[in-house]
C-alpha cells in the first residue's frame, strides 16, 4: 500500500477485499476479505486498510479551498470506497464561526461516480439535471432540497448514532428509501436498482453539521463486489469526519479571505487625484480564491509646484496582517509624500516606520517617484521592488535601472534617488511582482515580456497603458495579487509658468502685486487681476513676517489659476475671528472669500499656501 493517494491520473489505493478499478484487460476478481483467513492475511489487510485511511485523510485535509476540498473528497472516495460520493451542503453555506441553527436547505456541491437524477425546490425530477456527478461542484451547484423537521433527512444529519449502510429492496432500507425519496425525488429514487447499498453520513464541522455526505455501492452483479459491510462503514465514517473539518477549514478559509479581501479594498484609493500635466490610471487585482490576500497597494499625492509623487508597494507574506501592514504603510507613505521630502528619505523613514511595526512579519517592497510636469524630469527611488517601464515619447519602453536596495523592514539600508527626463509624450508604469511572476513563468522572462508589450502595443491613454500591461497573463496561471499605476506625462508649458524669489523685505508684498498683474495681463487674464493681486499680497504679507530665507511666489496657468507662496517658517497659517478693532487677522478670511479652494500643506523645509480660482471661460 502506497503512503499517499495518487492522482487523479493514477488509481487510489485499494481498500482491503476489493479490487481496484483497472482496465478491463488487466481487471482482476475480487477478494472479499475472507479470501484472507489466515492471521497473517487478515493482518495485511488491517494494514492496508490503515494506510488507506491515512493516505485518505492527509489528500481530504491538502486544500484550503472549498472546491479542491470536495474534489478530493470524491477522489478518495470513489471508486476505492463506493462508486458514487454525494457531498450536499447547507444552503446558503453557514458562517462557521458560530451555530447556525437548523439546516432548512441543502443543495448538492459536488457529486462523483454515477448518474441519477436530482429533484428541484418543488419536487420531481428534472432531466437538465441528470447528470454524472464528476459534473458538478461549487461553481455549478446543484438544486436545493429542503430539509424537514422530523424527516428522514434531518435525522440523517442530526443523528448522534453510527451511521448504518442499507441495501434497497430489503426490508430494513426503508427509512433509506425515505431518505433518498427526499434528496432526490421518486424518480431518482427509482434508477438505484434494488441491491444498491447506501450509506448517508453527516458532515460535521466544529460548531454544527454542514451537510451530508451520500455514498453508493451498484448490486453485487453488476461489480462483483458486496454491500458495504461494518468495516466499510467504519471507515466511511472516519472519513466524513475528516470531510466535515475539511468542509469547515475551508469555509472559514474563504472567510477570512473575503474579510481580507475587502479590508484590503477599503484601503485602496477608490479613485486617483488627476493634477494637470499628468493623467493617471491604477487597476487592482485580487489573488486567485484559493490564494490567501497579499499586501498590494497603490497611490498617488498631489504636491507643490503641480508635482505629483506616484507610489507602488507590495508587503511581503499574503494574510490578513499583510491587508492590515499595507494600510498602515499607504497612511504612512502619504503622510510623508505630503511633507515633499526627497524619494530615498521618504523610503528611509517608511522602513523605520516597518521596523517599529515588527521586523519579522512586516517586510515590504516600494517604488517611490515623484513627477514635475514643469521641469519634465521624474525622480524615483526603489526598496526592493520590481523596475518600472518608462515609455519614451517615440514608443520605445524600458525597465527603469534602479539600485533596488533592501526591503523595507530590513533596517540600516542606504536608499537612491534616481532623477530622469520625462518630456511630453512619456509615461510610466509602476507595478508588483504578481504582474511579471507567474507559476510557469520567472519573473526576469517577465519583465522582457512586458517591456516588449508595452513598447509593441498601440495605445493613447493611461487605462489603455494598464490594460495592455495585464495581457501578458497567462490564463488560469495567476496566484498572487496585483497593483497597477500608470502615469502618462502630458508637462506643463513653461510660458504658463512664472516663479519668482523674493526676498522677506516691508516693500516685497507691493513688489509681487506689480508682477502678478503684469503675469495676468500677459496671459489675457486681466479679469482675475484684482482679486488676484490681493490675495497675493496677503499671503506674501504673511510670509514675510515669518520668513528668514527668500519667499517664493509662483502663478501656473492650466484649466485653472493656481496661485502658491513659500516660506521657511512650519507654521501654519488658521483663520482665526477677528474684532472690529483688529487690524491683523482678516487675511486669510479675505483668501477663503475670494479663492474657489485654498489650503496650506507643511513641507520638509517650511510651508507653501496656495489657492485656485477658475478661468474666466470657466466661470
Amino acid at each position: 500500500m502506497r503512503d499517499q493517494l495518487k492522482t487523479e491520473a493514477e488509481q487510489p489505493p485499494a481498500v482491503p477485499g476489493q479490487r481496484r478499478r483497472v482496465p478491463a484487460r488487466a481487471q482482476a476478481p475480487a477478494k472479499p476479505p475472507t479470501a484472507r483467513p489466515d492471521r497473517a492475511g487478515a493482518a495485511e489487510g488491517v494494514a492496508d486498510r490503515l494506510a488507506y485511511l491515512d493516505a485518505a485523510t492527509r489528500r481530504i485535509n491538502s486544500a484550503l479551498d472549498l472546491s479542491a476540498t470536495l474534489r478530493n473528497i470524491g477522489r478518495v472516495l470513489v471508486p476505492t470506497l463506493a462508486d458514487a460520493a454525494v457531498v450536499h451542503l447547507r444552503d446558503p453555506l453557514p458562517n462557521v464561526e458560530r451555530e447556525p441553527g437548523f439546516p432548512d436547505e441543502l443543495r448538492i456541491h459536488h457529486s462523483t461516480g454515477t448518474r441519477i437524477g436530482r429533484r428541484g425546490r418543488k419536487g420531481g425530477v428534472d432531466d437538465r439535471h441528470r447528470s454524472r456527478f464528476g459534473s458538478r461542484s461549487t461553481a455549478d451547484p446543484g438544486p436545493t432540497v429542503p430539509v424537514t423537521r422530523g424527516g428522514a433527512l434531518a435525522h440523517a444529519l442530526l443523528s448522534r448514532r453510527p451511521a448504518e449502510a442499507a441495501v434497497l429492496g430489503t426490508p430494513a432500507a426503508e427509512r433509506a428509501e425515505t431518505l433518498l425519496r427526499e434528496l432526490y425525488g421518486p424518480r431518482g429514487l427509482a434508477r438505484l436498482a434494488a441491491g444498491t447499498s447506501v450509506l448517508a453520513l453527516p458532515l460535521r464541522g466544529r460548531k454544527a453539521v454542514l451537510g451530508l455526505l451520500v455514498l453508493i455501492r451498484r448490486p453485487p452483479e453488476r461489480t462483483g463486489r458486496p454491500a458495504f459491510d461494518p468495516a466499510d462503514t467504519a471507515t466511511a465514517a472516519h472519513l466524513a469526519t475528516q470531510a466535515g473539518l475539511a468542509v469547515d477549514t475551508a469555509l472559514r478559509y474563504a472567510r477570512e479571505w473575503e474579510i481580507a479581501n475587502e479590508l484590503q479594498r477599503s484601503m485602496l484609493p477608490l479613485r486617483l487625484p488627476q493634477p494637470h500635466g499628468v493623467r493617471l490610471a491604477q487597476r487592482y487585482l485580487p489573488g486567485e480564491r484559493g490564494a490567501q490576500v497579499g499586501g498590494d497597494w497603490y497611490d498617488a499625492v498631489p504636491l507643490p509646484g503641480n508635482r505629483v509623487a506616484l507610489i507602488v508597494g507590495d508587503v511581503m507574506g499574503h494574510s490578513l496582517t499583510s491587508a492590515a501592514i499595507m494600510g498602515q504603510l499607504r497612511t504612512s507613505a502619504q503622510t510623508l509624500a505630503a511633507l515633499d521630502l526627497p524619494p530615498h528619505e521618504v523610503l528611509y523613514h517608511l522602513d523605520e516606520q516597518a521596523q517599529r511595526l515588527g521586523r519579522e512579519q512586516h517586510l515590504a517592497t516600494c517604488v517611490y517617484a515623484v513627477y514635475d510636469p514643469i521641469a519634465n524630469r521624474v525622480v524615483l527611488a526603489n526598496a526592493g521592488h520590481v523596475p518600472p517601464v518608462l515609455v519614451r515619447p517615440d514608443g520605445t519602453a524600458e525597465l527603469v535601472e534602479l539600485d533596488s536596495g533592501a526591503p523595507i523592514g530590513v533596517g540600516g539600508v542606504d536608499f537612491n534617488s534616481v532623477e530622469l527626463p520625462a518630456p511630453p509624450g512619456s509615461a510610466l508604469l509602476l507595478f508588483t511582482d504578481g504582474l511579471v511572476e507567474t507559476r510557469s513563468r520567472p519573473i526576469s522572462d517577465g519583465l522582457e515580456v512586458l517591456r516588449a508589450r508595452i513598447a509593441a502595443a498601440r495605445w493613447q491613454s493611461p487605462e489603455q497603458l494598464c490594460q495592455e500591461a495585464l495581457r501578458i497573463l497567462p490564463p488560469g496561471d495567476r496566484g498572487d495579487d496585483i497593483a497597477l499605476l500608470g502615469a502618462c506625462f502630458d508637462g506643463i508649458p513653461a510660458g504658463d509658468v512664472a516663479h519668482w524669489y523674493l526676498q522677506p523685505r516691508n516693500e516685497t508684498p507691493g513688489r509681487a502685486r506689480r508682477l502678478a498683474a503684469h503675469t495676468l495681463r500677459r496671459w489675457g487674464l486681466d479679469e482675475l487681476s484684482e482679486a488676484t493681486e490681493l490675495m497675493v499680497s496677503e499671503l506674501v504679507t504673511n510670509a514675510v513676517q515669518h520668513a528668514t530665507r527668500p519667499v517664493t511666489l509662483s502663478l501656473v496657468r492650466t484649466t485653472r489659476l493656481r496661485c502658491e507662496v513659500g516660506d521657511d517658517s512650519p507654521l501654519l497659517p488658521r483663520p482665526r475671528r477677528t474684532g472690529p478693532e483688529d487690524e491683523r487677522g482678516r487675511g486669510l478670511q479675505i483668501v477663503a472669500r475670494c479663492a474657489d479652494r485654498w489650503g496650506a500643506t507643511r513641507l520638509g523645509t517650511g510651508k507653501v499656501v496656495w489657492f485656485e480660482q477658475r478661468l474666466p471661460t470657466q466661470m
